[in-house]
């Protein structure tokens, strides 16, 4: 595995030769042209969905290279908004190549549907909060008696609605999501998911990592195939457990932002911006979590 580009901590990107269109948690888009978008993933780091305010050192290289692993292996379960074209062909500039690169890709511009397909292989999070008030999750009934982080008896698909910007995400059950793209495209959504995640969690568990829940975002293109798009199996959008320390019960230690979560719940903050400043330990623990995954998922 080549090593990361030696970058500067990215918090925002702003482009004189493209014009930007949207700014995300973490991602910054730029309109190419008609078809095309260019995706910028900063360091930018978001907790209970308000974004701090210190970015992550390495982040965004990470998870943009985590994503191109996984684009390129699940490209037999589902095509993905990945596009042809190449850095060079799209940013003249030689100082702003050398800002995107590892940091950026090129896609398709696709029309992205309203869900967070959440596949989960082990009860932590929002599922276990769920499973506590109800025996289930996203209308999914449990086996009682089941502990926190506990394996599952098999995957299930537990989708959210995507909520506008500075609102939570709320997991809703399948016939929700039915309603809102179609019978047909949200069965397609579920079957997918979960061939991804079993294929991924495989990977994973090759290399000594568990996989415990993970999302999934699909659009659609001009034929109306469903394709993946945003990222894909990365910290940010996961949660990685090292199998080693694994135990049901507890909150396992893991190779994501749970360590910052962790951090934040120990303050006295009410979860809305402005987000606290992190101390450096924090910060560069979290990004060793981050490199530390990038390097145990695809050496």
């Amino acid at each position: 595995m080549e090593p990361l580009p030696h970058l500067p901590p990215l918090f925002e990107s702003n482009l004189r030769s493209l014009p930007k269109i949207h700014q995300g948690k973490v991602r910054d888009i730029y309109a190419i042209d008609d078809q095309h978008m260019l995706i910028v993933t900063t360091d930018r780091l978001s907790a209970f969905d308000v974004i701090l305010p210190d970015p992550i050192p390495d982040k965004g290289a990470v998870l943009n290279r985590i994503s191109s692993f996984w684009f390129a292996r699940t490209a037999s379960i589902v095509p993905n908004h990945l596009a042809a074209l190449r850095l060079e062909e799209v940013i003249a500039d030689p100082e702003e190549r050398r800002l995107l690169a590892g940091r950026s890709m090129i896609v398709r511009r696709l029309r992205a549907l309203p869900v967070e397909a959440v596949v989960r292989g082990y009860l932590i999070g929002s599922g276990y909060r769920d499973y506590q008030a109800h025996g289930a999750v996203c209308g999914i009934a449990l086996p009682p008696g089941l502990a926190l982080a506990d394996r599952l008896p098999e995957p299930i698909f537990t989708p959210a609605s995507k909520a506008p910007a500075g609102q939570h995400d709320e997991n809703v059950d399948f016939e929700t999501i039915a309603a809102a793209v179609g019978r047909e495209t949200a069965a397609e959504i579920r079957r997918t998911a979960l061939a991804i995640y079993a294929f991924a969690a495989e990977h994973a568990r090759a290399r000594r990592i568990i996989i415990a829940d993970t999302k999934f975002e699909f659009g659609l293109d001009s034929a109306g195939r469903l394709t993946l798009i945003d990222e894909v199996l990365t910290p940010d959008s996961s949660r990685f457990w090292p199998m080693d320390s694994y135990r049901p019960g507890i909150s396992p230690p893991s190779f994501d932002k749970q360590y910052v979560r962790d951090y934040l719940e120990s303050l006295h903050w009410d979860k809305k911006p402005p987000a606290p400043r992190l101390p450096a330990e924090v910060i560069e623990r979290t990004s060793a979590n981050y490199r530390r995954a990038l390097e145990l998922l695809t050496a």
